[in-house]
């Protein structure tokens, strides 16, 4: 029970999301002065998944997870999954982003929206949300960020460094995460890009990463791949077998999330469909207008 109950710790972050619950609040309040009882009944409901999301982040962070994460690989991937995808999964189906603008003070939240939206310095901020937004690119830099952070140079320098584990490793984590399961999960009044076999797609490609990845740490290596690891004071457990353990995590805890929004996506394609066959066609392609044209033009 000790590993549990000691070793919490108290960093900014901690006051950082209570702002946020507290910026949060306020919008929600002050959303519900115009809006039917219906939405403001939605937006708490939704409110309760983003406040979970805060808290996942809370305990990736601040609670032994983060201590032991220094002893021992497996404890460390726990942490990463729980950035990668509990905490953004909570947050982006919680959908905070109107609340958010709405709490600023005054008339800031429209003003801003309006700059934002419409001014000319904010080009560059709207040319890059909307590449980062491009389901594809969400996609791969999810995929990028997951293999580089656990190779073997970029994870013992993340992990040597405080500054560098708190906000280039643990930051991009959680941001590609964001960034992904938008793709797949509706988050007011943000849309989803993808089309079905799109996300059918993208969730096989991470799938399969996940499981490229797993297997290099485990079956595919004959030895620790983290020097961080090689000699810690104090613990017994082979640096091999612990990084297997965290291997084995990866490969479990990514399907447990995988499966899951794969087993929805082909639900819904079915739905949209009406049969297999119609659903495989359209994620071969072979029911695009393209592949028609092409069919036609192949025939004598």
């Amino acid at each position: 029970m000790r590993y549990l109950a000691g070793n919490w710790s108290l960093d900014p972050f901690a006051i950082l999301a209570v702002i946020l619950v507290c910026w949060h609040e306020a919008g929600l309040a002050r959303l519900a002065r115009r809006s039917r009882p219906e939405r403001t009944r939605q937006r708490r409901l939704r409110s309760i998944w983003f406040y979970a999301g805060l808290a996942v982040l809370l305990i990736a962070v601040e609670s032994p997870i983060d201590y032991w994460a220094d002893s021992y690989f497996f404890v460390h991937m726990i942490q990463h999954l729980l950035l990668m995808f509990a905490a953004p999964v909570l947050v982006v189906a919680g959908a905070p982003w109107q609340p958010l603008l709405a709490g600023l003070p005054g008339r800031l939240g429209k003003d801003a929206t309006r700059q934002v939206m419409a001014g000319g310095w904010a080009r560059p901020l709207r040319a890059a949300a909307r590449f980062l937004l491009r389901p594809w690119v969400a996609v791969i830099s999810f995929n990028l960020t997951m293999v580089f952070w656990h190779l073997p140079g970029p994870f013992d320098f993340g992990t040597r460094n405080d500054a560098a584990q708190i906000w280039l490793v643990h930051g991009s984590f959680f941001v590609t995460g964001v960034l992904f399961w938008l793709q797949f999960i509706p988050s007011v009044p943000l849309r989803i890009g993808f089309s079905r076999a799109g996300q059918a797609a993208a969730l096989v490609l991470t799938n399969v990463q996940m499981w490229i990845l797993a297997m290099s740490m485990s079956f595919l290596t004959s030895a620790s791949w983290y020097s961080v690891y090689a000699r810690v004071p104090g613990v017994t457990f082979q640096p091999l077998a612990d990084q297997q353990l965290g291997a084995a995590i990866l490969w479990v805890c990514g399907d447990f999330w995988a499966v899951p929004t794969m087993i929805y996506v082909v639900r819904r394609m079915l739905a949209e469909d009406g049969d297999v066959g119609s659903a495989v066609d359209r994620i071969l392609g072979r029911g695009s207008r393209r592949h028609q044209w092409a069919s036609r033009a192949g025939r004598p």
